[in-house]
């Protein structure tokens, strides 16, 4: 298993960063993702805890449920179905209001199924995936700071 971890500020205020990061379907609009969409929606609110969304991009699918969702602090996820095969511990994305806007920390822990590539495409995997983080907070910090 192997651990992504992106740490960026976000020049606005935690509400609005929060929400923006778990509109599920807002995700088609980040470079590189070709589609997403809710697939079932939350037991009390309709991103929250329960909904799982599909994200397809260009190097792979998956779907996620969402685990833990403490507005406007914390939401956390588990892959439950992907595209290559990957074995998810979880995810989550961690917000804190500093004085320059909001500290948004995004984990995942993950491994590549793969009977004898594992390590490597784990490690291709990790690498794509922090590039992808980074680049959703940045355009997230692009939007709302317009």
């Amino acid at each position: 298993m192997k651990t992504i971890k992106v740490v960026r500020v976000v020049g606005a205020p935690i509400d609005r960063v929060f929400a923006r990061l778990s509109d599920h379907e807002g995700y088609a609009r980040f470079p590189g993702v070709r589609s997403a969409r809710l697939l079932k929606v939350g037991t009390n609110e309709k991103n929250g805890v329960g909904a799982v969304r599909e994200i397809i991009s260009a190097f792979m699918s998956f779907d996620e449920e969402i685990t833990g969702f403490d507005r406007p602090h914390r939401m956390d996820y588990r892959i439950i179905r992907s595209r290559p095969g990957i074995d998810h511990k979880g995810g989550s994305i961690e917000l804190e209001a500093v004085d320059a806007g909001t500290r948004v920390t995004w984990t995942s822990t993950l491994q590549v199924k793969a009977p004898i590539l594992a390590s490597v495409l784990t490690k291709v995997a990790t690498a794509i995936g922090a590039r992808a983080f980074d680049t959703i907070l940045r355009e997230v910090d692009k939007e709302l700071r317009a």
